[in-house]
């Protein structure tokens, strides 16, 4: 096993599923490190492709982010659900995130799901006033229909916490931003500035 501070491409075209969930800890960063332990004394799992690790930049959380070949990867820990990329783009190409930003989301089902993801990307290709320091959009649906998880590159989590102050919490303003943002069937959950921990690959 392999460990690097890479962050993972949530564009590669070979993942099948990806698992992703946050939890709360004491000591955030004592937790991933207890992970990355943990996997240092087991078999590489069949079907891993990556494994990464973030920590809250604001607060006590941590977010696991894995990438599978397999459709039913198995994993034995709380929190986690399965996830599909449904669009992702990145309009920034060449620069390096230093920072993700997870939005979640729950919706109605699927087809809501959907319907919200690609009235973002309507907003985005729009949008001619975007703020500086965002890079990328790779937006998983669970593959139940009922959770949308963004994962969101940023070149700093500074240049999100601006742009959220300069947008009255959004990252943008328009039209098409407030339909996004009142969309029936979509109950924001969290969103969350994270910084790499670590990667962990065979």
């Amino acid at each position: 096993m392999r460990i690097s501070d890479r962050m993972p491409d949530p564009a590669r075209d070979d993942v099948a599923i990806v698992l992703a969930g946050e939890w709360v800890a004491e000591d955030k960063r004592a937790a991933a490190q207890a992970v990355v332990a943990a996997w240092r004394a087991k078999p590489w799992p069949d079907g891993l492709l990556s494994l990464s690790l973030f920590v809250d930049v604001d607060g006590d959380r941590v977010l696991h982010y894995s990438q599978w070949t397999t459709e039913n990867p198995t994993l034995d820990l709380p929190g986690l659900a399965a996830y599909r990329l449904y669009r992702g783009d990145r309009h920034a190409e060449g620069r390096t995130p230093g920072a993700i930003v997870s939005v979640r989301v729950d919706t109605d089902g699927p087809e809501i799901a959907r319907t919200w993801i690609d009235a973002v990307f309507d907003a985005l290709a729009a949008d001619r006033g975007l703020p500086s320091g965002g890079i990328g959009g790779f937006f998983h649906l669970s593959t139940d229909g009922s959770q949308v998880f963004n994962y969101a590159e940023w070149e700093t989590a500074e240049a999100h916490r601006k742009a959220l102050a300069a947008n009255d919490g959004g990252v943008s303003r328009g039209p098409l931003w407030d339909k996004v943002r009142t969309m029936p069937g979509v109950h924001p959950r969290s969103v969350t500035r994270f910084h790499l921990y670590a990667t962990l690959t065979r």
